[in-house]
Parts: structure tokens; C-alpha cells; sequence
């Protein structure tokens, strides 16, 4: 089913401590918007088209009849995140390990594109990552910036 309409993103997630959460995120740059959040839950704005929902571990529960993912031990999705440059990417990953983030993956440089990962206070897997914008564009070919 093709769409040229925009979609928003809403992406779910089980936290242990809402305000602990929201605390981490706040020192990331993120901004929580007060029409949707209360003591349940709190609307983490990425962007103006996606949004992450932190919702307190019981109430996470009312929304499935499964069992929810231990994230100590289990890895329920890579959480992906943009950046305009490298050092954005950098600097993200680094003020999440400065505030009780955890290290997830090592750097990896593809030339075209470069990312870093960490895990958030309650293990949520986060990819951060940058892309040539001309190969993300389709200006310029992926197989040709392999190439090179």
C-alpha cells in the first residue's frame, strides 16, 4: 500500500521509572510534550512526525496480552535516531553514556554513513547515525560510494 501522505511515528516503550527516563532524555535535548504526559506516561518529541511514548511498566502491560521483553537480557527492537553530522552523532552518544547510559555498540564508519549505539536506563537498544544526505537523497549512487 504506496502513500505519498506523511505519516507521524508513535513508538511505544516500557520504562521502569518515568521521571528517571524522562530525566535521562531531557539531558539528550529531547523535549516531552505536557498535552501527553502525566504520571503514566510522557510524549518524548523526536521530530514534528515521530514521537516516542515512555510509559510506565503497568501501564505499558494494558496495551498487550504478551509478556513484555526483559531488556537486561533481550533486545525487543534497535531504536534508530538521525543526526546532520558525525559529531552530532558523537555527541549524543556521549552525553547518553555521561548520564547513565550504557555502551551498546563500538563506532562503526561506513564512509557514507556513521553510527554509534548506547542503551538507555532501561536497556532500550538506541542506533544514532549519520548519512551522506546526497546518498539518502538518491543524488548519489550507494554502489558508487562503495567504490570509493
Amino acid at each position: 500500500m504506496a502513500t505519498t501522505r506523511a505519516r507521524k511515528m508513535f513508538v511505544n516503550l516500557s520504562v521502569r521509572d518515568l521521571k528517571t527516563s524522562m530525566e535521562f532524555f531531557s539531558r539528550l535535548g529531547f523535549e516531552f510534550n505536557p498535552h501527553f504526559t502525566d504520571d503514566k506516561a510522557a510524549c518524548m518529541v523526536v521530530s514534528s512526525d515521530a514521537f516516542v511514548m515512555l510509559l510506565t511498566d503497568r501501564f505499558f502491560r494494558t496495551f498487550t496480552k504478551r509478556e513484555t521483553c526483559d531488556t537486561a537480557t533481550h533486545t525487543e527492537a534497535l531504536l534508530a535516531i538521525s543526526c546532520e553530522s558525525r559529531r552530532e552523532v558523537d555527541e549524543l552518544v556521549r552525553a547518553a553514556l555521561a548520564s547513565g547510559g550504557a555502551p551498546a555498540l563500538d563506532p562503526v564508519d561506513h564512509g557514507f554513513m556513521y553510527g554509534w549505539s548506547f542503551y538507555d536506563p532501561d536497556g532500550h537498544h538506541w542506533e544514532v547515525l549519520w548519512m551522506d544526505p546526497k546518498v539518502a537523497s538518491g543524488e548519489r549512487c550507494l554502489d558508487h560510494v562503495r567504490e570509493t
